[in-house]
C-alpha cells in the first residue's frame, strides 16, 4: 500500500498528516510519501500603487528575494513533517513541487500509483478557499485512479 499525505503547514493538514500516520502504523504500508505543492504566484498587491505605476528592478528583486524566503519555509515544512513520521518510526520519504495544487497532487498521487491520498478538509486559504472551491474537494473530484481521505 502507498500512501501521499498532503501538507501545507495549516492546522488541518497538521491533522491530515497525524491521520496518515495512524494508517501507516497499522498496516503494511510499503511507501509513505509527504507532498507540498508550492503555488508560484507573482501577487503585486503589495507594490505601490498608481494609474502609471510599473514595478522597478529593484522591486523586482526583492519581490523575487521574498518568493526564495518563502518556498525555503515551505520546503522546512516538509522537513518537520517527514521528522514527525521518523519520531513514529514510519520512513517516508518528501516530495516538493511546483504548479497548481490540486491538478499536482491527482497527477502524482495517481500517477505514481498511490492507493490513498491523505489531505486536509481546509488548508491555508481559510474562508476564500471555501468560497472559491477548496484543494480538497479538487482532489476528490479529479483523482479517479485512487482514493481520497479527507480529515477534518
Amino acid at each position: 500500500m502507498k500512501i501521499l499525505v498532503c501538507t501545507d503547514g495549516s492546522e488541518q493538514s497538521q491533522k491530515a498528516l497525524e491521520k496518515a500516520s495512524l494508517i501507516a502504523g497499522g498496516c503494511n504500508v510499503d511507501e509513505v510519501a509527504i507532498m507540498h505543492v508550492y503555488e508560484n504566484k507573482l501577487d503585486f498587491s503589495s507594490f505601490p500603487r498608481g494609474d502609471e505605476y510599473t514595478p522597478t528592478q529593484e522591486d523586482m528583486e526583492n519581490f523575487r528575494r521574498l518568493q526564495e524566503e518563502n518556498k525555503n519555509e515551505r520546503k522546512k515544512l516538509l522537513e518537520d513533517a517527514l521528522k514527525f513520521f521518523e519520531g513514529k518510526g514510519i520512513p517516508a520519504r518528501t516530495i516538493f513541487k511546483e504548479g497548481h495544487p490540486a491538478e499536482t497532487i491527482v497527477e502524482v498521487g495517481c500517477g505514481e500509483g498511490f492507493d490513498f491520498i491523505v489531505i486536509g478538509s481546509r488548508g491555508l486559504g481559510g474562508l476564500k478557499k471555501a468560497l472559491l472551491g477548496s484543494v480538497s474537494n479538487a482532489v476528490v473530484q479529479q483523482a479517479e485512479k485512487c482514493s481520497v481521505i479527507v480529515v477534518r
